[in-house]
C-alpha cells in the first residue's frame, strides 16, 4: 500500500457527521475538502479532496510560439507565476540548446530565493499561524490556551517573548505584533524579487537565455541591503515556530497523528549552479545534483533517488476519479528520451487533456485535479508523493543527498545546517534543521521558517558570486538562441509549495504538446484508479481530532491546519456545511478581524 496505515484504537460505537469546508482557498475557490467524522472516537474517517476549477492550460498552449510559454504558464497562479516563467524557461533551454550566462543564473537564483522569502513568511505568519494564534486556540482548545500561558518559551531571549501564549498573541490577525511585521517583512522581500525579476508575480525580465535585468552594481547592493533588514526576523520565526510547535506535542499528546502520513516525499531540486548547468537532457543527472536544493524521492525515511532522468521516467499521471478521458490508445508524441529510454503512455510528454465535464460523486468521479504519481520499479508501486508544503520535502531531500557544501548551508547526510550573519540585534547564527520523525501537520509548518533561513543564506551567495562577475566585467545576461523545427524538452523547479515540472513538445516550430505541473495536482490529487487516495485526503483521513467543540460549534481546526500545512493557497473563504447541505457559516473576510474580541 502507498497511503499511510490505519491507526488501531478502542472504538466506541460510532457518531458520525458529515462535514465539508469548500472552498479553502488562496485565490481562487477550487478546493474543497469532504469529511465525515466520528466524533465518539475523536476522529476522520474518511476524507475527498476536489476541485471545481477546470484551467486548460495544456489545451490552449499547443500551437503556440514555445518562446511565448514563459509569459503564459506564469498566469498559471497569482501567487507564484514566476516559479512557472522559471521552469518554463528550463524546459525551453533545454528544446533549444542554450545556456544562459553565468550571470543570468544568479540573478534568476535570486530572485526566486526573494519569492521563497516572500511567499512562505506571508502565508506562514499571516495565514498558517491564525489556526494556532490566540484567538483560534481560545475558540478551540481553551485548556491548551491556560496551559500556553503558564508556560515559559524556551527561546524568548532569541524572539522576546516570555510566554508560549505571548506569542500565539503575536500572531493575532490584524492586531498582533508578529502578524504586522511579518507584512512589512513581505513587502521587502517583494522588492528584492522584483529588483531581479522585474515584476511580481508575473516576472517581466525572464526569458529563455537568459534575463533582461540590467546587471548594475546598485541592482545587487539595494538587494543586499533589503536582505540585511530581514535576516533577525528570520532568526526570530524559527525560534517561535519551534517554541508553539515544540508546545503542541507537549500540550496535546498524540498531536504528531494529526496530518500524519506515511514518509512519500518528492523535491524537483532548486537554484542552478552556473559551473555545472547546461540544460542538456543527457547529463541533465549531472547538474541536477549539482543544484543548491538536491532533487530527490524519499520513501519510508530511504532516498530512493536523486537523479533527475530516473524521476523524469518515473511520472506518470493517472486518472481513476478525475473529469477526464483517458489517452492512453491515443498516438504517443514521445517514444523515447535523448538517452534511449522508453517513455510511458502516462507520462506528461504523451498527455493529452480531454475534459468530460460531469456531477460530482464520491464513489467515481469528484475532481478536476488528475493523479499525478511516481512509478516507483523496485515494487511496482505507483506512489502518491507530497511535498510536504514544499520546505518538508526541500530540507528532507538535501539532508539525505548531503551533496550542498556551501559557505552558508551545509547538508549532513541527517540534518540541513544554516549559517546567517550578525543582523542589526542578533548575532551571527546558525540553525539545524533535523529530519524529523514524522511526516505530519507540524513538520511541514515548522520546516517552512527553516526554508525561508535557507533562502536567506543562499541569497547571500548569489549574490556575492555576482557582485564579484560585475567588478571583473562579467556583465553577460542572455544568449541568442533558434527555436529547433523539433524538439522536447523538460524543466524541473521547486515552486515555493514544491514540485514543478514543465514538459515541452516542438513539432513545426510550434508547441505541440505542453504540460506543466505544480505541486497541487500532486497534493490535492483524489483517489486514482487504484483506489490510492491522495496526499490531502490520506493526511487527513484517519488523523484523530483535538478539537475541544462538539458537532454543534465545530470549527475543524485540526483538519485545517492539515490542509494548510500543505501551502495549499490562501483561505481567504471557507464555506462550511454539515449533513445535507446545512449552511452553518459563510465567511466573506478573513478569521479573527480586530474587532474578534
Amino acid at each position: 500500500m502507498t497511503t499511510t496505515e490505519a491507526r488501531p484504537t478502542d472504538r466506541k460505537p460510532p457518531q458520525l457527521v458529515d462535514m465539508s469546508w469548500d472552498p479553502i482557498t488562496r485565490i481562487i475557490g477550487n478546493l474543497g475538502i469532504y469529511t465525515k467524522i466520528d466524533f465518539a472516537n475523536r476522529e476522520v474517517v474518511e476524507c475527498h479532496s476536489t476541485s471545481s476549477l477546470f484551467r486548460g492550460y495544456s489545451v490552449f498552449m499547443k500551437g503556440k510560439d514555445p518562446r511565448d510559454a514563459g509569459f503564459i504558464t506564469s498566469r498559471i497562479c497569482g501567487i507564484c507565476g514566476d516559479n512557472h516563467t522559471t521552469c518554463s524557461d528550463y524546459a525551453q533551454q533545454m528544446a533549444y540548446g542554450v545556456k544562459p550566462p553565468p550571470l543570468a543564473e544568479h540573478i534568476v537564483n535570486l530572485g526566486e530565493a526573494a519569492e521563497y522569502m516572500f511567499d512562505h513568511t506571508i502565508f506562514q505568519d499571516n495565514l498558517v499561524f491564525v489556526d494556532f494564534c490566540e484567538a483560534m486556540v481560545k475558540a478551540t482548545n481553551p485548556g491548551v490556551l491556560a496551559r500556553a500561558e503558564r508556560t515559559e518559551a524556551p527561546r524568548g531571549e532569541i524572539h522576546g517573548y516570555r510566554t508560549i501564549a505571548d506569542i500565539m498573541k503575536a500572531f493575532n490577525p490584524f492586531e498582533g505584533e508578529v502578524y504586522k511585521e511579518a507584512l512589512k517583512v513581505s513587502r521587502v522581500t517583494r522588492e528584492m524579487f522584483c529588483l531581479m525579476e522585474g515584476r511580481h508575480v508575473h516576472p517581466s525580465t525572464l526569458y529563455p537565455g537568459g534575463v533582461g535585468t540590467m546587471p548594475q552594481p546598485t541592482v545587487f547592493t539595494d538587494y543586499l541591503s533589503r536582505l540585511m533588514r530581514v535576516i533577525d526576523f528570520v532568526k526570530k520565526a524559527v525560534a517561535m515556530n519551534d517554541d508553539v510547535f515544540d508546545f503542541f506535542y507537549e500540550a496535546l499528546p498524540g498531536y504528531e497523528e494529526v496530518g500524519r502520513r506515511r514518509v512519500l516525499l518528492g523535491c524537483w531540486g532548486a537554484f542552478q549552479d552556473p559551473k555545472v548547468v547546461d540544460y542538456r537532457y543527457e547529463s541533465m543527472n549531472t547538474w541536477g545534483k549539482a543544484m543548491y536544493v538536491t532533487p530527490g524521492i524519499i520513501v519510508d525515511g530511504e532516498l530512493v533517488t536523486n537523479n533527475l532522468v530516473d524521476i523524469n521516467l518515473g511520472l506518470r499521471i493517472m486518472l481513476g476519479s478525475s473529469y477526464y478521458e483517458d489517452w492512453v490508445n491515443e498516438q504517443p508524441f514521445v517514444t523515447h528520451d535523448p538517452l534511449g529510454n522508453p517513455v510511458d503512455m502516462r507520462h506528461p510528454w504523451n498527455q493529452t487533456t480531454v475534459p468530460v465535464p460531469q456531477k460530482r460523486d464520491f464513489d467515481d468521479k469528484y475532481s478536476w485535479v488528475m493523479s499525478p504519481r511516481w512509478f516507483d520499479q523496485r515494487t511496482g508501486d505507483h506512489l502518491a508523493l507530497d511535498t510536504g508544503g514544499g520546505p518538508l520535502a526541500r530540507l528532507w531531500s538535501t539532508a539525505l543527498s548531503g551533496l550542498v557544501d556551501t559557505p552558508y548551508v551545509k547538508a549532513t547526510g541527517h540534518s540541513v545546517r544554516i549559517s546567517l550573519p550578525k543582523g542589526e540585534s542578533l548575532p551571527e547564527t546558525t540553525l539545524e534543521w533535523r529530519i524529523p520523525q514524522w511526516s505530519n501537520t507540524i513538520e511541514r509548518d515548522r520546516a517552512r521558517p527553516y526554508f525561508i533561513a535557507y533562502a536567506a543564506a543562499m541569497a547571500l551567495q548569489f549574490i556575492e558570486e555576482a557582485m564579484g562577475m560585475v567588478r571583473a566585467g562579467e556583465t553577460k545576461v542572455f544568449e541568442n538562441f533558434e527555436v529547433p523545427d523539433e524538439a522536447i524538452g523538460c524543466g524541473f523547479h521547486e515552486a515555493v509549495r514544491g514540485v514543478l515540472s514543465h514538459h515541452l513538445v516542438i513539432k513545426d516550430r510550434k508547441i505541440a504538446n505542453y504540460h506543466p505541473y505544480p505541486p497541487t495536482p500532486w497534493n490535492a490529487s483524489p483517489r486514482d484508479k487504484f483506489g490510492t487516495p491522495g496526499p490531502y485526503e490520506d493526511a487527513v483521513q484517519g488523523q484523530p481530532i483535538f478539537e475541544e467543540n462538539g458537532p454543534d460549534d465545530f470549527k475543524g481546526v485540526d483538519i485545517m491546519r492539515t490542509v494548510r500545512s500543505f501551502d495549499p493557497c490562501l483561505p481567504c473563504g471557507v464555506h462550511m456545511y454539515v449533513g445535507k447541505g446545512k449552511t452553518l457559516t459563510t465567511l466573506h473576510s478573513p478569521t479573527y478581524g480586530a474587532d474578534h474580541g
